[in-house]
């Protein structure tokens, strides 16, 4: 018996042909494409139970509602659906937010067909978590990272980041939640110069995500 899959992709071109190179599988069979979050959930809205996708492709950038979050939504209307990110993001906050989500795995595009079939059946098949050599390598370091015991900062090892009044102001507004474009926004910068400062705020703390400085900046209150 087939195994049903949904490929989300806001591009027509990537899903006709993810499509066509999968369907020479004798073991995969597409039966939902859409091209955002929204249409994927209504269209599974229209379809009984039993042609749900076991496995859905999901895209993460997409206009409308975005790859993570309908992992998030589609996990909870229909927690007997996969969801495999294929996706070009390989960045730890993407990653780290789409396993949160709910993804059970997590795969880069360039991936050949024959690698993307197998991950999908190791999915259904044996409950795996399939990932990118690169993405799962990223994945162990985030492990890693989240398991090192936090040192609390004294005053003086605190002034020893010397984050400007301003950087300071852009690391509170992402412990905030705020996104580069509603800082700049609410800061009268532009993008570009939060983007700069934020690389900035990286250096200085010692670490390479948004994830990691706003977990630095809440254990040793810069803020």
């Amino acid at each position: 018996m087939k195994i049903p899959i949904g490929i989300v992709d806001d591009k027509s071109q990537n899903r006709l042909s993810l499509a066509e190179r999968i369907n020479y599988s004798d073991d995969i069979e597409v039966v939902l494409m859409a091209s955002n979050g929204n249409d994927f959930l209504d269209q599974m809205k229209s379809l009984p139970e039993e042609r749900y996708p076991a496995v859905v492709l999901m895209d993460i950038e997409m206009p409308g509602m975005d790859g993570i979050e309908t992992v998030r939504t589609g996990k909870q209307l229909y927690p007997s659906v996969k969801f495999l990110m294929l996706t070009v993001f390989d960045d730890d906050d993407k990653i780290f937010e789409a396993i949160k989500a709910g993804a059970g795995g997590y795969l880069l595009k360039d991936e050949k067909v024959p690698v993307i079939i197998d991950c999908i059946e190791q999915l259904q098949e044996v409950g795996g978590a399939p990932m990118s050599p690169r993405i799962a390598r990223k994945a162990f370091d985030l492990l890693m990272k989240a398991s090192l015991p936090e040192k609390e900062a004294s005053s003086e090892e605190k002034n020893d980041y010397r984050l400007s009044g301003r950087e300071t102001e852009v690391l509170k507004l992402l412990v905030d939640g705020f996104d580069y474009k509603a800082i700049a926004e609410k800061l009268f910068l532009s993008s570009h110069t939060v983007r700069k400062h934020i690389a900035n705020i990286y250096h200085k703390l010692h670490v390479t995500s948004k994830a990691q400085a706003i977990k630095l900046a809440t254990n040793n209150k810069l803020i």
